[in-house]
């Protein structure tokens, strides 16, 4: 194939969001935990602003951080889910964690937030998250991976900067991913607090 039909092809996958997409920082102006968090960044075409970090805390253990970028502020689960345009979520290792554990602790999350038919209905989707994450093996302090969703193509999972091809197409994962830190019964109360904009003092 021409190099000049290649390098057009790849520029259209990237325009469909289907290759790993920027999330640039514009500012760095938030700290968590030592780890620094872009107050901005662009994802898709569209300005994504920090709504809101925190950090998941495992008994007196500092686990990871998370950030949740929206390209408007919400305070709310309904309102991150109304929310348009493209999201994400930043999650930064903050202790040595065996990776398959984390996916079958984000599954039993996720499931912990749905009802069982919504649950039913993504289950080749969480099973395909967790081996995503299996094949790591091991995430270590300092890795970092997010999900963003992107309009039009949906949910990608980047981990250690390498993009998770193809995104899941199925809509409602991102929020069903969500509701592990925002749901009804989030992983920790005052990550979900943090993440809305509204951390405990």
């Amino acid at each position: 194939m021409p190099f000049a039909t290649t390098r057009r092809s790849a520029l259209q996958l990237m325009a469909a969001g289907l290759c790993l997409p920027a999330a640039l920082p514009a500012a760095h102006g938030a700290e968590v935990a030592g780890v620094p968090l872009p107050d901005v960044l662009q994802l898709g075409g569209s300005t994504l602003r920090l709504n809101g970090a925190g950090i998941r805390f495992k008994a007196v253990f500092k686990v990871y951080t998370a950030g949740l970028y929206l390209t408007q502020p919400a305070s709310t689960f309904a309102q991150v889910r109304s929310t348009p345009g493209p999201k994400s979520m930043h999650i930064t290792m903050l202790r040595d964690i065996d990776a398959t554990e984390l996916g079958k602790l984000f599954s039993q999350g996720i499931q912990d937030n749905l009802e069982r038919g919504a649950f039913g209905r993504i289950i080749p989707d969480v099973a395909r998250m967790g081996e995503i994450f299996a094949r790591y093996r091991q995430l270590r302090s300092g890795d970092a991976f997010r999900i963003d969703w992107l309009p039009g193509s949906g949910t990608l999972i980047t981990v250690r900067n390498e993009a998770q091809n193809p995104p899941f197409a199925e809509a409602a994962f991102f929020d069903a991913l969500l509701g592990i830190w925002l749901g009804p019964h989030p992983a920790e109360g005052s990550l979900k607090d943090a993440l809305l904009g509204h951390p405990r003092t």
